[in-house]
């Protein structure tokens, strides 16, 4: 005599899968953001080698050149692992991703100094990190994509928030790493070889995830998968009203967020006046709590809408950004430091909470990591990966206070683009999936 399956048992069951699947595809990710922001946190002790020539401002300069060049190649990586995911699975192009990290960070812990092989040097760091920038623009939309489609369904926005706590999780690993190596090891020590040590750490994580990632379920179906325009531009160019709205608001989302979490340590040595590891400490505990936001900011967005979330973003960033900067700029206290950064990524908790799934629910399945990958690669390369870069040259040129009004300006993009877009939460693709 057949028996019908308990409908609770198979509710609790699927689940528990549901979860399993989010905390797989988080390790990775986790791995490879820490490997990507290893860079921009050590560079304070390893652009000397590789940059010997010019004072603090103009290293720094040369580094965040280095590491913007890493996001050009973000829309090739948006463009490449989404189709790789939208024709031959999510799982697929989440395992190549992480792989291409794995090498990127081996070669630069591994790479000789300028002393040792001269103009050589910056080169291969170069190429490295265009290899990372490669991996992370696919990492992006695939597991964006693979997080909202296993998220449950009613509860998406707080699933799918994992991605930014394991994202902002990779950033915080890897400045308490450095805290770690700023306690153990003396500067001269860490400017000498210390700085090496994370790149070696992140390399060999990149395998272990490698190796979780293996056993991840894939959320793709054969028949998209197989459909004419599964994976290519002239499908995802069907959904251009999607694609421009989502360039929209990484634009602005992306800037603040690379304003206040990597660039910010360089911006308290540099502009504020704080001692390296004092700074490594106020970022930790700002990181630390912008991860837990995270959750919290998701599930609101199950409540109000995805629209409104991000309606509140740009009118918090709008408002806020000038004069948050301007008081970090004077303050003396690395408390109050901590407390004016935190409130900052309160604001951008709106817009990273959701960011993956918001994009996510705005493409079908067919082309959705292309989607999300490439409209949000463009975007960043531009606007997110620039950040470091342009405020570090508005700084060299004397007029650093224009840099708070470029990413106020920006943020205004990201408010009208909002504003106009139907909330995909309630008229999106996602809506009709289990």
């Amino acid at each position: 005599m057949e028996t019908q399956a308990d409908p609770v048992v198979s509710s609790a069951h699927d689940t528990r899968r549901r979860v399993l699947a989010i905390v797989g595809a988080s390790s990775g990710n986790l791995v490879e953001w820490f490997d990507f922001y290893v860079y921009s946190f050590c560079a304070l002790y390893f652009a000397p080698a590789f940059f010997p020539n010019g004072n603090t401002t103009t290293q720094l300069l040369n580094t965040a050149g280095v590491f913007a060049a890493g996001f050009l190649m973000r829309p090739i990586g948006g463009w490449l692992f989404g189709r790789i995911a939208d024709r031959h699975g999510r799982r697929t192009a989440m395992m190549v991703s992480v792989l291409m990290m794995c090498a990127g960070s081996l070669v630069i812990a591994v790479l000789p100094t300028y002393a040792q092989i001269g103009a050589l040097a910056p080169l291969v760091l170069l190429i490295a990190r265009l290899f990372q920038g490669l991996s992370v623009g696919g990492e992006y939309g695939t597991s964006a994509t693979y997080m909202s489609e296993v998220a449950l369904k009613g509860r998406r926005g707080f699933f799918a928030s994992f991605q930014y706590v394991t994202l902002i999780g990779g950033q915080l690993c890897a400045l308490l790493v450095l805290v770690i190596l700023q306690q153990a090891l003396s500067t001269e020590e860490l400017k000498a070889w210390g700085w090496r040590i994370p790149f070696v750490v992140g390399a060999a994580a990149a395998l272990v995830s490698l190796y979780l990632r293996k056993s991840l379920d894939e959320t793709s179906t054969s028949e998209s998968r197989h459909k004419k325009n599964a994976g290519t531009i002239r499908g995802v160019w069907q959904h251009k009203g999607a694609f421009l709205t989502v360039m929209g608001f990484t634009a602005g989302g992306s800037l603040i967020f690379y304003t206040f979490t990597t660039y910010m340590q360089k911006y308290l040595v540099n502009t504020v006046g704080m001692h390296a590891k004092t700074a490594s400490n106020v970022m930790t505990v700002a990181l630390l709590l912008y991860m837990l936001m995270q959750p919290l900011f998701g599930a609101l967005s199950d409540k109000i809408g995805r629209r409104m979330s991000m309606i509140l973003f740009g009118s918090f960033a709008v408002v806020g950004t000038v004069p948050l900067m301007h008081a970090l700029k004077d303050v003396t206290s690395p408390v109050a430091a901590g407390v004016l950064i935190t409130i900052a990524l309160a604001i951008v908790s709106f817009y990273t909470s959701i960011s993956g799934l918001i994009k996510a629910e705005m493409f079908p399945p067919e082309v959705r990591a292309m989607g999300v990958g490439l409209s949000y690669a463009v975007a960043n390369a531009i606007f997110g990966g620039s950040a470091e870069y342009v405020a570090l040259w508005f700084k060299s040129i004397g007029s650093e206070e224009t840099f708070y009004w470029y990413v106020t300006a920006l943020c205004a993009v990201s408010l009208i683009v909002s504003y106009r877009m139907r909330d995909p939460s309630r008229e999106g693709y996602l809506r009709h999936e289990p």
